[in-house]
Parts: structure tokens; C-alpha cells; sequence
């Protein structure tokens, strides 16, 4: 028996195609129409911009969508700015193996379980996370997110150029030099990115078997030479800021994931059961990236033990891989390849969401065909990193601790709004455009500044020390705690004085 408020969303899904459908063609230029008669010559380009997919244009249900779900992450998870993530560790923070193997496996788990539930949205609505944002933020409170998380996926677009730009630089010698390998990198991104969801939720099925075998080819190889035994460097007050803030950017890491995470799954039926999509998105993440984060950490306690990884490397991740594939001669170089795939695979995702970032600015920007988006972000992402390509753990350190602030923040209020005011009523999925109709979001823009305010108070970074922060003997980064504990705290009083005055 199908409840009635099942019923109530498969009839609003159908409704809010309709709806989107002729809102879609009432406000499209000319431009747009020509642009779509175009594309659809095209076989396999998806023309589609930001509205819900309709319920006749989803997969069919299926016994292998699980197994598609959990290999899909596991691939987009399989990437080498986790690799460089992982060194951190013990390269700069000079933590021991163990220490750094405990904060990538429980902060990549902690943040891949917010993964998970957060993509379970996107077979209900069939709409991306963060048009379903605003149904807990507002539509105009929403646009801040998707400003953030258009920066968020320039940051690591431009990361994943550098890595793989740097990596082919160093199997060719210096034939090929960064920039040209930077370029060759966002190329084939933008090939993915622009023809759309389907394409690469094909590739990604597949992409992970060379990725996991050239993995367990550098773990043979280099594996002797991880320094298990080596201790933690540092004063007590020392070390605890540093496991602390190692295992933060674990959890940013999987974070960055969070607001894209729905995204990928509009094309799944609603009869989808949660369940599975929580725990085969969680299970292909946090495998895919506890393996690289673990690979990285390993990989740079062997800098320190053996001499000759020490002459290769020259504070740059190609070198660092290179050294791990020292004893492979030739053969190393071909697996090293391979590796770069690993950045398409990480990359590609990143710049399809950005450009469905940007359309759900508002109703102008969506007449825009969005692989004009994607020819921008690449050509922007690309551009920064031929800048920036001699600084990437600076970057990376830098970086990475701002996108676990704000997405921790974002993430406290969507799950109270759900789970405190949100529980049993369901949603009207027809009104994901109607912004008369959408919560107004000025709590939830109140909580996110709060929010803010917690993560400054408590950040300890290169360019800025919070007063809570300095206050701690040896320094430790508070700031994404803070953040979401402020979050949490401000948001329900605020959204119950919200819906007294106002109503919604």
C-alpha cells in the first residue's frame, strides 16, 4: 500500500514538472531556445538547466542502482587531493602514523554520514541540494550557499589542476611543463562536466577498478618503507591542536561534498529507499577516501624514514608520488598516469555543480545555458592555478578549514529544520521556485551568521587567530566546532520566533 504521503509527493513531483516545465518556457530567451535545439543533436548532452527531472525522465527502479550509488562515490572519493591531504599529517603537522590514521578514518566517517543523508534528497524532489536548501534557508538566503559553494569548487578545482599538472610535469620530466599539464587536467574536466550527470555517472561506475589497482600497486611498492613506529612531534598542548586540527581537515574534506550531494541522484525514482542511498553514498566515500587519506599519510611518514624518497621529493605532491613509485622504474611512471585520472574524477562533479550553482541565482541567470558556466569556471579555476602552482600545501592548509566553517554551519540548520520543524509534514516540491511560498529564511540567515561569528572567535589560522583560539596554550583551530555549536544553539528559538511572527 502506497501512504497518502507518498501519494502527496509522487503528485507534487508531478506538478512541479509541469509547473517548472512551462515557467521554464515562458521566461527562456531566444538564445537559450536555439541553444537547446542544438544540443539535443548532440547525443548524450544534457540540456536540462536547474529544474526538477520529471518522474517519466528518471532511472528505472533497480537492483544494481545500489551497487551503481556505492561505486559512483567510490570513485569521486579515489582522488589525489586526498592523497595530499593525508600528508599533511605527517608532513607538516608531524603527527605519528597511528595519530593520523585515526583522524582520517573517523573524520572522513563523520563527514561521509553527512554526505549520505544529505543525498537522499535528491530522489525525493528530484532537485539539487541546494535548491532543496531552500526550502530550510529561504530562496534568497539559499543564494549565499550557492555563492559559497561556487568559491568552494573553484578552490578545489583549481587543487585538482595542481596536483595533476604537477604529476605529469614529473613523468615527463619536465617535457610537459605544470601549466601545459594544468591545462590538459582542466580540459578533460570540462569535457565531463559539460555533457552532463548521466555521462559521468557511467564513467565514475567504472573509473574506480584502474584507481584501486594502480593504489594497491603503490601500497606494495611503497609500503615497506611507511614508518609505523614513528611518535608525535610536539608538546602535549602541541599535539592536541595538531590531532585536532588534522582530523578537521579530514572532515572538511568530506564535508565539501555535502552541499553537492544530492546533485547526483535527481535521476533516481522516488521509491528509492533512504536507506540505502545513506549507507551505499557513506560506505563508497569513506572507503574511497580513508584508503587515499591513509595512502598520504603513509606516504609522507616515508619521507622522514627513508633517504632517497627525501632526495625526490621537493615539497610538491607529484614528487611525493613519484617517490612512492621509486622502485617501479617505468612501469611506476604508467601507474602515475593512471593516477591522474583519479583528478578527472574528483574534478568533473565539482564543475557540473558550479554551473547549477549559478543558474539558481535567479530566474536571469538560468537563461544562460549552463556549459557556458562550465567554459567559465574552467577557464577561472585553471587560471588560478597556473598562478598558484608552487604553493599548493599552503593552499591546501589554508583552504580547506574555511569550507568545513561554512558547509558545518549550513548543514546544522538544514538537519534542525528537517528534523525540529520539518518532522511528518512533508514537502510541496511544486513550490521549489515560488519564493512567495518558501520559508523567508531570516532565521536561518540570523543562525548562519551566529554561526560565523563562532567559527571567527575560534579559528586559528596563518591570516587570522580568534580570541578563543589564542587563549589555548600552543594554539588549536576551534572554528568549525564553534561554528556549528553557535549554529545549533541560535537556530531553533530564532526559526520559533520566525513562525510566530511571520508564519513561515
Amino acid at each position: 500500500m502506497v501512504s497518502d504521503v507518498e501519494k502527496d509527493r509522487v503528485s507534487s513531483l508531478q506538478s512541479v514538472t509541469q509547473d517548472g516545465l512551462e515557467f521554464r518556457d515562458r521566461e527562456t530567451s531566444a538564445f537559450t531556445s536555439r541553444y537547446q535545439r542544438w544540443a539535443r543533436n548532440i547525443k548524450g548532452l544534457e540540456t536540462r538547466g536547474i529544474e526538477p527531472v520529471p518522474l517519466d525522465e528518471r532511472l528505472e527502479p533497480n537492483a544494481s542502482n545500489s551497487l551503481h550509488m556505492l561505486l559512483m562515490w567510490f570513485s569521486m572519493g579515489m582522488s589525489l587531493n586526498n592523497i595530499v591531504v593525508g600528508s599533511l599529517g605527517t608532513l607538516t603537522l608531524h603527527l605519528s602514523y597511528s595519530d593520523a590514521a585515526l583522524c582520517a578514518v573517523f573524520g572522513s566517517l563523520l563527514g561521509g554520514l553527512a554526505v549520505g543523508w544529505m543525498s537522499t534528497w535528491g530522489p525525493r524532489s528530484g532537485n539539487r541540494t541546494l535548491i532543496v536548501a531552500r526550502y530550510f534557508m529561504g530562496y534568497h538566503p539559499s543564494k549565499v550557499c550557492c555563492t559559497l559553494n561556487i568559491l568552494t569548487n573553484l578552490g578545489y578545482g583549481m587543487m585538482n589542476c595542481m596536483i595533476g599538472g604537477q604529476l605529469l610535469s614529473k613523468l615527463s620530466g619536465g617535457a610537459v611543463s605544470v601549466i601545459v599539464g594544468i591545462i590538459i587536467v582542466a580540459l578533460a574536466s570540462w569535457i565531463m562536466a559539460t555533457f552532463g550527470v548521466r555521462i559521468f555517472q557511467i564513467y565514475e561506475r567504472f573509473a574506480w577498478v584502474p584507481q584501486l589497482m594502480v593504489l594497491c600497486i603503490i601500497i606494495g611498492s611503497a609500503g615497506p618503507y611507511f614508518n609505523f613506529d614513528n611518535s608525535s612531534v610536539g608538546s602535549s598542548e602541541k599535539l592536541h591542536g595538531n590531532r585536532l586540527a588534522f582530523f578537521s581537515f579530514c572532515l572538511s574534506v568530506a564535508l565539501s561534498w555535502v552541499p553537492l550531494a544530492s546533485d547526483y541522484y535527481v535521476n533516481f525514482p522516488p521509491s528509492t529507499r533512504k536507506w540505502k542511498i545513506w549507507s551505499m553514498t557513506t560506505i563508497g566515500l569513506c572507503l574511497s577516501m580513508m584508503t587515499t587519506l591513509l595512502l598520504g599519510a603513509g606516504l609522507g611518514s616515508g619521507v622522514a624514514y627513508r633517504p632517497k624518497w627525501a632526495a625526490i621529493y621537493d615539497g610538491s605532491p607529484g614528487s611525493l608520488l613519484m617517490a612512492g613509485y621509486l622502485r617501479l622504474g617505468a612501469f611506476g611512471k604508467f601507474c602515475a598516469v593512471i593516477n591522474v585520472v583519479t583528478v578527472v574524477s574528483n574534478n568533473a562533479p565539482g564543475s557540473y555543480s558550479m554551473a547549477m550553482n549559478f543558474q539558481m541565482l535567479g530566474n536571469m541567470w538560468r537563461k544562460i545555458p549552463r556549459p557556458i558556466f562550465t567554459i567559465l569556471t574552467t577557464i577561472t579555476y585553471a587560471a588560478c592555478a597556473i598562478g598558484g602552482r608552487n604553493s599548493l600545501y599552503e593552499i591546501f592548509k589554508n583552504f580547506l578549514p574555511l569550507i568545513g566553517y561554512w558547509v558545518i554551519i549550513w548543514f546544522a540548520i538544514v538537519v534542525e529544520q528537517d528534523l525540529l520543524f520539518n518532522r511528518g509534514i512533508g514537502y510541496d516540491w511544486s513550490i521549489w521556485n515560488v519564493r512567495q511560498k518558501l520559508p523567508v529564511g531570516m532565521a536561518a540567515s540570523a543562525a548562519f551568521l551566529i554561526g560565523w561569528v563562532g567559527a571567527i572567535v575560534g579559528m586559528d589560522q596563518a591570516y587570522y587567530t580568534g580570541p578563543i583560539a589564542q587563549t589555548i596554550e600552543g594554539g588549536c583551530d576551534l572554528g568549525i566546532w564553534l561554528g556549528f555549536g553557535f549554529a545549533a544553539l541560535a537556530f531553533p528559538p530564532l526559526r520559533l520566533l520566525e513562525l510566530k511572527i511571520i508564519g513561515r
